[in-house]
């Protein structure tokens, strides 16, 4: 039989090496207790440096110091993303729960109308002050429900329980604008044989958000829209459809409710009690698998000890300042509107898209897109987010002035309203705070916004442009054209446009800077 020497084994050791496509660096060797050269990159050295703190082994056995950082860090790690990724989901369940237990309406029975418009006493994200809203949940547990929307309702939508997108109804859904019925399907639920005379839409989970605006009248008033909707809107059972039973109608301006999620611990008691009730088939595995590691199952109690309660406070605490930064200070310049970050005006849906893809998801998810988002707002709907001209709306907000600096209430600002807006229906500026995300609180204006359909009365300058002033006091004789800021308060702004024209998405109609004056 043949022998080898040494030599003759690492040659052929190495021929093997390179043949299959591998190129061993020079400098490596064979290390003691190994005989064939060995991949530096493969090895663990017995110390090693980190930012929190040094790892140390015993031939690659990390020592129980060492296993307690790394596991202190990864379950850190998961914490954060769990806040960050199910944000949708607690961002839901906290509208759900001030419904039911705020307001005291029962899903599939009761319709919110805010009579008078929304004012900055209600806490919900980015609500605006210029649509009529009828809000309700339905709860699909014992069967598919039946909406039916009256005619001239403007954008509406369901979302599931993870704020994804269902269906439009209104203007940008099937019924264009004319009405008409709508039957959801909940989890596991069959259509019937005959759905003529329906709008069909099937959604993963059982609690959905129903959400439609009503437009004000020529007049800037709420009547039309609100009593449209009390004269025509039902929501009901689809087993009930022969004989649907009446639908409770509560006003809700100017109720004290929480519809927002936390930014503390209780966040994941609030994601409990959505994976708790929701089908499993909702999130995906991955998603599930993020939740169980910190302790949340579904079929299984959320307890965990004092060290986990600390860990997944710190864990939301980092959550929640990526969150702000994300939001109020993106790097990616695909979040503003305008090249150079001019105005810093910002889109909340970076990539035209409403399920955040990224190259048609050849990229998958932009997930920071998808935290801004749901940090900032509710509502996700492709009307949004594609370029529907006259139909649906459109965003911008800005929390800087032109200098970069962030927005301080004790200053006075201006921004200048190019002539000839592009809405179809109207445009409205609407002041909110940063903390909240909810309308800017005063004393003085508790509507801090303007509405180019409601507030007639506002100076326009001799070209059709309007220029809006924002601080604690109105500027000497442009009371007409100013909305309260607070000092003390930083604050922020969106613009919207209600039936978008083409100017607008074509960028030849632009906003300028939140200026100091």
């Amino acid at each position: 039989m043949k022998r080898f020497t040494r030599l003759q084994l690492v040659l052929a050791s190495a021929l093997l090496v390179v043949g299959s496509g591998v190129v061993l660096k020079a400098d490596n060797h064979i290390p003691k207790g190994y005989n064939t050269p060995i991949p530096v990159d493969v090895l663990t050295p017995d110390s090693v440096q980190t930012r929190i703190g040094t790892f140390n082994y015993f031939d690659g056995f990390p020592d129980d110091e060492t296993m307690l950082k790394a596991r202190r860090q990864v379950d850190l790690g998961r914490g954060v993303q769990t806040f960050l990724n199910f944000m949708p989901a607690a961002s839901l369940e906290m509208l759900y729960v001030g419904h039911r237990d705020g307001y005291g309406m029962k899903p599939n029975q009761d319709i919110g109308i805010f009579d008078d418009l929304m004012s900055s006493t209600s806490l919900w994200l980015t609500g605006n002050t210029d649509t009529v809203y009828a809000s309700a949940f339905m709860d699909l547990s014992d069967g598919p429900m039946v909406v039916e929307v009256p005619a001239g309702t403007g954008p509406g939508t369901v979302n599931d329980a993870f704020f994804r997108f269902v269906v439009d109804m209104g203007g940008p859904g099937p019924d264009k604008g004319k009405g008409g019925k709508y039957l959801i399907l909940g989890p596991g639920q069959e259509a019937p044989a005959s759905t003529e005379g329906y709008f069909v839409a099937k959604t993963p989970s059982k609690i959905n958000w129903l959400i439609l605006r009503g437009f004000l009248d020529q007049e800037g008033k709420t009547d039309t829209a609100k009593n449209a909707f009390k004269n025509s809107l039902k929501v009901y059972p689809y087993a009930k459809k022969d004989n649907p039973p009446a639908n409770t109608f509560k006003n809700l301006t100017d109720w004290s409710v929480n519809t927002i999620h936390a930014n503390n611990f209780k966040f994941y008691e609030e994601l409990d009690e959505v994976i708790q009730r929701e089908p499993t088939e909702m999130f995906s595995p991955e998603l599930l698998g993020m939740a169980s590691a910190i302790g949340i199952q579904k079929g299984k109690p959320f307890q965990p000890s004092e060290e986990q309660k600390k860990l997944l406070t710190e864990a939301v605490q980092i959550g929640n300042a990526a969150a702000r930064s994300i939001l109020f200070a993106p790097v990616d310049p695909r979040y503003y509107l305008y090249p150079e970050k001019a105005g810093y005006w910002q889109t909340g849906f970076p990539g035209g898209s409403h399920e955040w893809l990224v190259n048609g998801g050849n990229g998958g998810r932009d997930m920071d897109g998808r935290t801004l988002f749901f940090y900032l707002a509710t509502v996700n709907t492709p009307a949004m987010a594609l370029e529907l001209p006259g139909v649906g709306s459109q965003y911008a907000f800005s929390s800087r002035d032109g200098d970069g600096e962030y927005l301080d209430g004790s200053k006075t600002y201006k921004l200048t309203i190019p002539a000839n807006a592009p809405a179809k229906d109207f445009f409205s500026f609407v002041v909110y705070d940063p903390q909240t995300r909810s309308m800017l609180q005063s004393e003085e204006m508790p509507y801090p916004s303007k509405n180019n359909k409601r507030n007639k009365d506002m100076v326009k300058n001799a070209d059709g442009s309007i220029d809006l002033y924002f601080g604690p006091e109105a500027p000497a004789g442009q009371e007409q054209n100013w909305i309260k800021t607070v000092p003390g308060k930083g604050w922020f702004g969106i613009f919207r446009l209600y039936g978008p024209l083409d100017p607008w998405f074509k960028r030849t109609w632009k906003l300028g800077s939140i200026e100091k004056v």
